[in-house]
């Protein structure tokens, strides 16, 4: 029987012969070009986007080139082992869907689609805090299939306390903590359109639908942080009310609490006062496995272990919080080494094609998290477009096992890289 990567490709060139061509291609930079002239300008600035200059997003990827696959031959491959397991879960590749927030820029209900989308291919879903529905409407989607919550810790600790319970009880079960956003870094694409997504009242859901969020008190917000009301404002705050989470007549009710529930979110979302002492409280919060993301240095990978932590995302939020960061792959190994396989290590940031991912695999992941590519596959062709991303990506995965001489996942070790000497 024909492996996966070739029975994928199988049909695609039988549609092609056909004359079906398909609609989400296959090379990573043409799905991105496609994806991009689909979206508006400022869906683009914010998906597409980095920090300052884009160094550290173009690094991610740069990093990748500086290792090569070492090929071996005459070995039998005739069967390919793909799957991985993670927290009592069998999945069938070593791939999940990283934490987006706001995918209804690039799909209405984007995070519903991109959630069917994963639990069609067995893949956990990894639920941002910043999604455009509430998180047990994400949970409904995913139906029986994996799913994780990520969590922003916002400066209310009896929010996060919420959303943990939450989460919990819609069926969540892994809560990733990313650490590298305690506040937004500059990011001169949305500065130059103007634009924040949470204002217009887009990736706020998990927060205005909350208990605790709804009956906290009124915002003591920054000036600088309040939407100024005016003529000019008119098309925004139509964007408002056309995309609240309680739906457009809720907002014309209230149109008061609407604007102070933004006021809300914007002046609890920053964080910057975290530290190592607070983990404690989490761990206590909650009885699922946590795993911290963000982190790039060996030595805070100890202490999260040190502090009761279930595992660790090397990730540098895809370049979009600090321009001029090391590249999240280039930290992978000695992340992996300091861990030691006490905990799994996951890895986010520049994964396009199948290569990557076994280069990922072969300096210590267990598995990787898969970002923008899927929110183009998404952009094009909604919940098909996203599964066919994910097809796309294990078959190229299963094909390249093949063609270096590697029948399964657990053979990936350093063996199988050469390190570029121009790198």
């Amino acid at each position: 029987m024909a492996g996966l990567g070739r029975r994928h490709q199988a049909s695609i060139f039988t549609a092609g012969f056909a004359g079906r061509r398909p609609v989400v291609p296959s090379s990573a930079e043409a799905l991105e070009r496609a994806a991009l002239r689909r979206m508006g300008g400022k869906a683009r600035a914010y998906i597409a986007g980095a920090a300052g200059l884009e160094r550290t997003a173009a690094a991610n990827r740069a990093a990748f080139d500086h290792h090569r696959i070492l090929q071996r031959v005459l070995r039998d491959v005739s069967a390919r082992r793909l799957s991985v397991g993670l927290f009592g879960r069998t999945l069938p590749l070593p791939l999940l869907l990283a934490p987006i927030g706001v995918l209804d820029m690039a799909w209405r209900q984007g995070d519903l689609a991109a959630a069917r989308a994963a639990a069609a291919e067995g893949l956990t879903f990894i639920a941002s805090s910043q999604s455009s529905v509430p998180l047990e409407s994400i949970a409904r989607a995913c139906g029986t299939g994996p799913r994780w919550f990520q969590l922003y810790w916002s400066s209310s600790d009896a929010l996060m306390e919420s959303f943990l319970r939450r989460a919990e009880a819609a069926g969540y079960e892994a809560i990733v903590v990313t650490l590298d956003t305690t506040q937004l870094g500059w990011r001169p694409r949305d500065l130059d359109c103007g634009h924040l997504p949470f204002l217009r009242g887009r990736g706020i859901a998990n927060y205005v639908s909350d208990p605790v969020f709804q009956g906290l008190p009124p915002p003591e917000a920054d000036p600088a942080e309040r939407p100024r009301l005016g003529p000019g404002a008119l098309p925004s705050v139509l964007a408002l009310l056309r995309a609240w989470p309680g739906g457009t007549l809720q907002a014309l009710a209230a149109p008061r609490q609407v604007m102070q529930a933004v006021q809300r979110f914007i002046a609890l979302y920053s964080r910057p006062d975290l530290t190592w002492a607070d983990l404690p409280r989490l761990r206590r919060a909650t009885r699922l496995p946590i795993l911290l993301k963000g982190i790039l240095h060996p030595d805070d990978a100890r202490r999260a272990l040190d502090a009761g932590m279930d595992g660790i995302v090397v990730s540098n939020h895809g370049g979009r919080q600090v321009d001029g960061a090391v590249a999240s792959l280039d930290m992978l190994a000695p992340v992996a080494e300091a861990v030691a396989g006490r905990v799994p290590v996951l890895f986010d940031g520049g994964i396009r094609t199948g290569s990557d991912v076994v280069k990922a695999l072969a300096l210590g992941a267990s598995a990787v998290l898969l970002g923008r590519p899927y929110v183009y596959g998404l952009a094009l062709a909604g919940e098909d477009g996203v599964r066919a991303v994910l097809q796309g990506l294990a078959a190229e995965l299963d094909l390249t096992l093949a063609l270096m001489g590697c029948p399964g996942l657990d053979g990936l070790d350093g063996s199988a890289l050469v390190r570029h000497p121009a790198a």
